[in-house]
């Protein structure tokens, strides 16, 4: 199928490795022209890298995107080199998935998560309305939407915990699906993709296997596929959504999560 993604201009947000990294080079493989951006500069130049060898326009930034004035000039960087802003994928994370419920832990995502995706959504509106239209799609996480337990982290009231995580990860599927009906009349479409547990080389699933196999068998036996997923599964549900071919997909949900999600909406 031909997504019709070529020449367009596509960010994405924490992009130096995982999910984020994964959904730039399918940008790039349908030869759509990528920005991307990462705190660490070593990662996100190899990414950059792998990027420009396929062949499209890239550029590359370091920038913490829970700082509203470094978000700003990486976007309006992206924006000038791209000439235009067709896709924005919002995937950053402060924290990880189990952290202690504490101040700092509820602070960093709120920060990071959900007003870097609500900033960086408010600033390429105006661009994608002037040009006739676009897509943003929020990555959340499967946290987002119910409990998560994992046997060896909940132990406790300061052990590792999904609280502060879930919670924003529910408020970016809220502020997506509001966003959503504010700029339908403006061809903006907003969508959210939820992955479930996702594993890659030296990511926290991959550290989870190596330092506590059974809390990880625990994961993947929840899990009616039979095992985690892939940065690539993500990446190819988030083409389709943030294509054209999805023209009249907006203010969805998309749980790629190997069927683990229980409920019935």
């Amino acid at each position: 199928m031909n997504l019709g993604l070529c020449g367009k201009g596509v960010i994405v947000t924490g992009a130096s490795n995982g999910i984020g990294r994964a959904v730039a080079l399918a940008f790039a493989e349908e030869e759509a022209n990528v920005a991307i951006c990462a705190r660490g500069k070593e990662a996100l130049e190899k990414t950059a890298a792998e990027l420009r060898a396929k062949g499209v326009r890239v550029h590359a930034e370091s920038c913490d995107v829970g700082n509203a004035a470094a978000l700003d000039t990486f976007l309006e960087g992206a924006h000038r080199a791209l000439t235009r802003v067709d896709v924005l994928v919002n995937n950053t994370s402060a924290i990880a998935l189990l952290v202690p419920d504490e101040d700092e832990a509820w602070q960093a995502s709120l920060t990071v998560d959900m007003m870097g995706t609500a900033r960086a959504s408010r600033k390429v509106i105006p661009w994608m309305a002037e040009q006739g239209g676009g897509s943003i799609v929020h990555i959340s996480s499967l946290a987002g939407r119910m409990h998560i337990s994992i046997a060896g982290f909940n132990d406790g009231p300061s052990a590792g915990s999904a609280v502060a995580y879930g919670a924003m990860k529910a408020a970016m599927i809220s502020h997506s699906k509001s966003l959503a009906s504010a700029v339908a009349r403006r061809r903006i479409r907003v969508n959210t993709v939820v992955p479930g547990p996702i594993e890659w080389p030296d990511g926290g699933w991959d550290t989870i296997k190596k330092n506590m196999p059974a809390a990880y068998a625990e994961a993947a036996a929840a899990i009616p596929s039979g095992r985690l997923g892939t940065p690539e599964e993500v990446a190819n549900a988030m083409l389709f959504l943030a294509s054209e071919r999805a023209s009249w997909i907006t203010g969805t949900v998309l749980n790629v999560d190997g069927g683990q999600y229980p409920a019935n909406s």
